[in-house]
């Protein structure tokens, strides 16, 4: 699957197999991935409080900053492919910082996330964006609700017949290619409110 939200953009590829056996063993082999995506996302909390008075006093995020909060995002999302069994390879070590999707400097990787750099943001959104988010969250809450048993049926399908049903799939990347546009929204990355759509 690949579909492409400018500015934000997240996309898997569809993967023809995975192991059966993914299911029984995924939760104890991504414990190492999901403890520095856990890290990473603290970090990323860190700089969008920071991002709060630069964009408020400058109405700029400075590059040194954007990256490596993009690069925690994408951190996150291929951990979270592979937690979620819809992946066949382990998700790289990788800290590169950089924004684009297709940065060269990035590794293949079949988890794709990037975030466009804005030039300049509007200095009196980030007094607000929290509550205009607030529709999103409650989406998000249903959607990842249902995300949950979608989840648990992905795993009963992968262990019998070693596939990750398309359908689900798709959800699943939709679910978090909603998700990423609502943080890059209220993480002071983009002024661009965030579409009600899993495409």
């Amino acid at each position: 699957m690949s579909v492409i939200i400018e500015p934000v953009e997240v996309n898997a590829e569809y993967p023809e197999h995975i192991a059966n056996w993914r299911p029984l063993v995924s939760w104890l082999l991504v414990i190492p991935q999901l403890l520095v995506a856990t890290i990473l996302m603290w970090l990323f909390g860190v700089l969008s409080f920071i991002a709060f008075f630069t964009v408020l006093f400058t109405k700029k995020l400075p590059r040194g900053m954007f990256d490596p909060m993009v690069m925690t995002l994408r951190y996150s999302w291929r951990t979270n492919t592979y937690a979620m069994f819809m992946r066949e390879g382990y998700p790289p070590f990788d800290f590169t910082s950089a924004s684009a999707a297709d940065d060269p400097s990035l590794p293949a990787d079949p988890a794709h996330l990037g975030i466009e750099y804005p030039e300049e943001l509007n200095r009196w959104l980030p007094l607000v964006k929290w509550f205009l988010a607030i529709p999103h969250y409650i989406a998000l809450f249903f959607l990842g609700l249902a995300g949950f048993f979608v989840w648990i049926f992905s795993a009963f399908a992968v262990l019998f017949t070693g596939k990750y049903p398309q359908g689900a799939f798709n959800y699943m990347v939709g679910l978090h290619r909603w998700a990423v546009r609502v943080q890059a929204y209220v993480g002071f990355m983009r002024d661009e409110y965030p579409p009600f759509s899993l495409d």
